[in-house]
């Protein structure tokens, strides 16, 4: 599988939401890489703390790809590893368009704020444009950075639900220090001692709803 997380707005979590995703691939045994789209780096920087946690022991391959060559070298690497987790930016890029007309999946994570939500028209836009050349794309939408009060992530989940372009996912991934705190240390949630219990159910969940929705469309291609 190919995973793409991506979306327009930055401050969305998507290196979270990559790197969560690398970690729970790797603990069912998969080969993964980690493909650092964005520049400004950050699922690198997590590499980084991750040699210096588990010393040099980090479990998965990481690359940075950028720009036009982004297309061919993830082709060429799909041949050699089970799966490839693709974190772009949160901006319109090269980048983020070759990785959509070669992935499986597009993972939008939206923080449930005003600003965030109505981003989703570009997004949308930006799905129209890429499809024709990826008709396979499997496109999946979710809250993320949810805070516990508060009916902003049920009212984003309604505006989320009305897209005929994405999937949403109902199920919420939570605005927690673990997540910080994990990333510092270049861990998982799903790795992090002790563990914290809500936030290791929301990836695990969030994680598993995206394999099913994905393993759905390959078996209709098939």
């Amino acid at each position: 599988m190919i995973y793409t997380v991506g979306g327009i707005k930055g401050g969305s979590g998507k290196t979270t939401i990559a790197t969560n995703l690398t970690v729970f691939l790797l603990q069912q045994g998969r080969d993964v890489i980690l493909v650092d789209a964005d520049d400004q780096e950050s699922a690198t920087d997590f590499t980084s703390f991750r040699h210096q946690s588990l010393d040099r022991e980090i479990g998965y391959t990481a690359v940075k790809l950028t720009g036009r060559e982004l297309h061919a070298s993830v082709t060429r690497l799909a041949t050699k590893y089970d799966d490839i987790v693709i974190d772009t930016g949160g901006r319109d890029t090269v980048s983020q368009r070759s990785a959509l007309t070669i992935s499986h999946a597009y993972l939008v994570p939206f923080a449930p704020r005003s600003l965030d939500i109505w981003t989703l028209r570009k997004v949308e836009n930006l799905i129209a444009e890429v499809t024709p050349f990826n008709p396979g794309l499997k496109c999946l939408t979710f809250i993320n950075k949810a805070d516990a009060r508060g009916t902003y992530k049920e009212e984003a989940g309604d505006l989320l639900r009305e897209s005929t372009y994405l999937q949403f996912l109902d199920t919420a991934v939570g605005n927690r220090i673990s997540f910080a705190n994990a990333a510092a240390t270049g861990l998982g949630v799903l790795e992090m001692k002790p563990a914290d219990e809500k936030a290791v159910a929301e990836i695990n969940e969030l994680c598993r709803c995206v394999q099913e929705a994905v393993s759905v469309v390959n078996q209709n291609s098939k």
